[in-house]
């Protein structure tokens, strides 16, 4: 069984996310929910930390922290003026500097330490402490901009922890795999100009953002081809999704020869997921995970680190998320999902599957 490490930190689920009714400021025609607010809330991530306690799989697991990431860490992907904003902001009792990325007193510190955790995981991977990890971050971070937060996200955890691996010395390639349901807009325009690193997002089109995540924007400058976006049509199930990652994702890794490979690993493709129309069963991501680590035994001996991005479903994402452990663990009893029999029967028919395989072979064959 492998070392897996999980990496989380309470106060990262002290995060407030403000007034909203799911993505819709509350105001006078919008009523205030009798729940949180925002989607992207603590509940789910506890719900996985209780999961796996229930079924004793954190018994199994590396459980630990990591301290906050620090300024010149932060540095290498965000710019000053924007961390003094947010800092100043936060300081004086919460604020919105973006789009949908309302937060409370202390959320700097608590971005702050979920991209720690990211980092800290990394870290340790690297050193062959771990085989690979998990982190538990949030708030989530791959729609953050170098200057402007969106999407629920404040900073670039993966990004953060990418440069501090890269300015470690300890990779000199790295592989982003974003399998989150909204395009990792952040993360690809962080990267968007630099070959040494490889970013991949799996979305479903047009989701969120409406304007980004084109299968034509494949990086720029020197980048250019180490950007790919595969933006899969609503309704798009398991097949599609292993399909994609079969002739898609997986040749451009290999291609790419990374020394690390980091995943975005959102929930919210999820059958039952408020903010999305796919229908990925916890299989789904389990089969994700598996393909994921072949590569990464295959190009970088086995150095693989996910970190939590969406996933809003309270009911569905402990067990999307047990399932991935349980894969990157080597687990032989996985844990029965109740949800996954309802999302088996909602998959798409033999001929919409048909199509959803044509469209992914025209982008292959577009490479």
């Amino acid at each position: 069984m492998a070392k897996t490490g999980f990496f989380w930190d309470e106060r990262c689920f002290w995060h407030g996310g403000g007034n909203y009714a799911l993505t819709v400021p509350v105001g006078p025609t919008v009523q205030p929910m009798t729940g949180a607010g925002l989607p992207e809330n603590p509940e789910t991530k506890r719900r996985l930390i209780n999961l796996i306690r229930v079924t004793g799989l954190a018994e199994q697991l590396e459980m630990r922290g990591a301290p906050m990431a620090e300024r010149a860490a932060l540095e290498r992907v965000h710019t000053a003026t924007y961390l003094d904003e947010f800092k100043t902001l936060s300081d004086a009792g919460g604020g919105e500097l973006g789009l949908r990325t309302p937060f409370g007193p202390g959320s700097f510190e608590i971005a702050s330490r979920a991209a720690g955790l990211v980092c800290g995981a990394v870290e340790a991977v690297l050193a062959g402490d771990l085989d690979n990890a998990y982190a538990l971050a949030r708030p989530p971070g791959h729609h953050a901009l170098p200057d402007w937060p969106n999407g629920f996200c404040l900073l670039n955890n993966v990004a953060i922890a990418a440069e501090a691996a890269l300015a470690s010395g300890a990779v000199a390639r790295i592989a982003i795999i974003d399998w989150d349901v909204h395009h990792g807009n952040g993360t690809e325009a962080i990267f968007y100009e630099r070959p040494e690193v490889l970013t991949v997002s799996l979305h479903q089109d047009r989701n969120y953002p409406l304007d980004t995540g084109s299968f034509a924007d494949r990086g720029q400058g020197a980048g250019l081809g180490s950007n790919l976006n595969i933006p899969l049509p609503p309704g798009a199930g398991h097949a599609a999704y292993v399909a994609a990652m079969e002739h898609l994702v997986a040749p451009l890794v290999r291609a790419h020869t990374p020394d690390l490979i980091l995943v975005a690993c959102g929930f919210d493709a999820s059958g039952v997921d408020p903010l999305s129309r796919m229908l990925a069963g916890s299989h789904t991501f389990g089969t994700l995970t598996q393909t994921t680590m072949e590569l990464a035994e295959t190009l970088c001996g086995g150095r693989l680190v996910l970190a939590h991005e969406g996933g809003y479903s309270e009911v569905h994402v402990p067990f999307c998320g047990h399932r991935v452990l349980e894969t990157l663990m080597g687990a032989n009893a996985p844990l029965e999902d109740p949800l996954q029999a309802r999302i088996d029967g909602q998959q798409p028919s033999a001929e919409v599957t048909q199509f959803h395989l044509s469209l992914i072979r025209r982008m292959a064959s577009a490479l």
